[in-house]
């Protein structure tokens, strides 16, 4: 075995988005970090979709970005499409996303971390955590290269044992034209217990071969809203030649492409049914569990079998490329069969594919067996981040990164952990569920997870967390100095609605309704401050009777946690409950409000809803005195 002279405080395994933001937290933080990736020329490749965000995912970018991550400003830097969604519905539930050019970013994100101070990247595949005395002390090589860390973040994504399907046809991979590793059979032999999960991506398609006439045109947004709480930081030099955006003068400029939308027709289906029996899903050799919220097209033929119909997104996948992403078909039926049914949609009639959809196995170590700094129970200074923790999607993984590489950084410096409660965010909710209650299937986040989302909206975020990364060392002095003259324009403006009245009714009071304008305010406000602060304090005015209301209710849901489910109870009489949640309580049969809540899925929206329906319930027939139900 060949000892590298140099040890690092930090060794991050893994370059997708979870090691990322892993390495430039412990390196912003101030320790001496390593990352090891198996190929240097795929860090920060979007293996899925090249998109960042959507709802909830959205909120948790815009987190990662207020602690001083890299994903936000990256994808700003990079995209080719800005959109928010849900926005006739309310600001908490609304959600910035972004369509990138996958190699834009996946280059700049490169460039970024190889000119990061503390940093080093280097290519080599880690096949052995090494620990002494139950700490971890370094990691080993496939080739044979021990590297002493005191502390090891894994991220190893869908790498781990990773098994791609297309058809009858299997292989190892952790993706298409990428090897798999062996690591997974070194942790478990550490006594970590293993799961196996699974998930899959559509095909990709030649645009000259698509004809777009027969497909509705998806514009962004303009002006386009992106992550960033400080897009004057992109342009700053690093990997400027990859930079696709810029800020010029206020404004943010991008040349958008458009997306397109089609839809599968009932030939489409008939295809696919008769070939059921060739995808390795239905035919029985694939044993991982899927993802519920983002199935594959033969499974919502199955079982959405009365839908004529599923909508598909034609997404580019950047400038200077001719494929097309096809989101809403993931699939790992036969190449030819995926040419069939194809062919069948509107507009695909002659699409040529450049890769066929596949579906991928993998390992994943149920996240029960970690402390919510994302370290492990079992070896001290061993992380764990991103899939392997059983969670789906970029900006999950990025914000386990984030926290994982944070709390390496913080143990080495002996201080106390970065640890957020589900009250002051989205990845606050992520973590405390995987620690807490595990996971049953790949964890996507939904804004109904968390009990306090009408606090925790995007534009907010800054607010909630700046201030705490700063401490840690996660925000620099600039950035903090930047964001604390933001609080104070926030705060003079508040002094100004509540000691301004407009033809005799107080401005706080006019700023909640919803036909105000505030760019209709008098020129003298607009001028002492700016417009973007004004409609943050709207937002804040407007919201807050409701999230005082919903945190009452939380406090009373909590003391309400003994409450009795009456055995026998049938969910399916509940409205407004989820099919999952319905499927998951009529399966395990919790007998109490907190047994129900314990359950992985189960989200706070399921348990007020069954709350209320309890109540109602018992009111109706008397009972609401009776000891058990009090």
């Amino acid at each position: 075995m060949f000892k590298l002279s140099t040890g690092y405080d930090v060794v991050v395994v893994g370059s997708g988005h979870a090691g990322i933001e892993a390495a430039l937290a412990a390196a912003r933080i101030g320790c001496r970090t390593l990352m090891l990736t198996q190929n240097l020329d795929t860090i920060g490749q979007m293996s899925c979709n090249p998109a960042i965000g959507g709802l909830a995912k959205g909120h948790i970018v815009r987190e990662i970005d207020a602690m001083g991550g890299a994903m936000g400003l990256n994808a700003d830097a990079t995209g080719i499409q800005f959109r928010i969604l849900n926005q006739r519905k309310g600001p908490s539930v609304r959600a910035p996303r972004v369509q990138c050019d996958k190699k834009a970013y996946q280059f700049r994100m490169k460039a970024i971390l190889e000119e990061a101070q503390n940093l080093d990247v280097k290519q080599g595949t880690v096949s052995r955590v090494i620990d002494e005395a139950g700490a971890v002390i370094g990691v080993e090589t496939d080739m044979g290269v021990a590297i002493a860390a005191r502390t090891v973040v894994i991220t190893s994504g869908t790498f781990l044992r990773g098994l791609l399907h297309v058809g009858e046809n299997s292989k190892p991979g952790g993706r298409m034209a990428d090897a798999t590793s062996s690591l997974s059979a070194n942790l478990q032999e550490m006594g970590f217990q293993v799961g196996r999960f699974k998930t899959g991506t559509p095909c990709r398609l030649n645009a000259r071969s698509i004809d777009f006439t027969r497909c509705s045109i998806q514009l962004g947004d303009e002006p386009p809203c992106g992550f960033s709480f400080n897009p004057d930081e992109i342009g700053n030099g690093i990997g400027e030649i990859f930079t696709l955006n810029r800020v010029r003068g206020e404004q943010f400029h991008v040349e958008q492409l458009p997306c397109w939308i089609t839809h599968t027709i009932e030939k489409t289906h008939e295809i696919i049914r008769a070939n059921l029996h060739r995808s390795p899903l239905y035919a029985g050799r694939i044993k991982g569990v899927g993802p519920r919220y983002c199935p594959s097209i033969e499974d919502k033929v199955v079982k959405f079998s009365d839908k004529p119909s599923h909508q598909l997104f034609l997404e580019p996948e950047g400038r200077h490329t001719s494929e097309y992403y096809v989101n809403g078909i993931s699939t790992s039926l036969p190449y030819e069969v995926q040419v069939a049914f194809l062919h069948s949609i509107p507009g695909l009639e002659q699409a040529e594919i450049m890769r066929p959809g596949y579906a991928v196995e993998y390992d994943y170590f149920p996240p029960t067996q970690l402390l919510p700094t994302l370290e492990t129970k079992i070896v001290g200074g061993l992380y764990f981040a991103g899939q392997v923790n059983g969670t789906s999607g970029y900006e999950e993984a990025a914000a386990q990164g984030l926290i994982a590489g944070a709390n390496a950084a913080l143990r080495i410096q002996n201080r106390p952990p970065l640890v957020l409660s589900r009250r002051e965010a989205y990845i606050g909710v992520l973590i405390d569920d995987l620690v807490s209650k595990g996971t049953e299937e790949p964890y996507r986040m939904f804004t109904s997870r968390a009990e306090d989302r009408l606090s925790l909206r995007h534009d907010n975020a800054d607010q909630r967390l700046t201030g705490r990364a700063f401490d840690t060392g996660l925000v620099n002095e600039t950035r903090f100095h930047i964001f604390k003259a933001k609080m104070h324009l926030l705060e003079q403006a508040r002094e100004i609605a509540l000691g301004t009245k407009l033809n005799g009714t107080p401005l706080s009071r006019l700023l909640k309704h919803p036909d105000f304008e505030v760019g209709n305010l008098a020129s003298d406000m607009l001028s002492c401050v700016p417009l973007s602060i004004w409609e943050l304090l709207q937002t804040d005015f407007k919201y807050e009777g409701y999230a005082a209301r919903q945190s009452e209710q939380n406090q009373r849901l909590d003391r309400k946690r003994n409450q009795k489910i009456p055995d026998g109870l049938d969910y399916d009489k509940i409205a407004g409950l989820r099919s999952e949640t319905r499927q998951k309580l009529s399966s395990l049969r919790p007998t109490s409000l907190g047994q129900a809540a314990r359950i992985s899925g189960i989200t706070p929206s399921d348990i007020s809803i069954l709350h209320i329906w309890l109540n109602s319930s018992c009111l109706h027939n008397g009972l609401v005195n009776t000891p058990e139900l009090g």
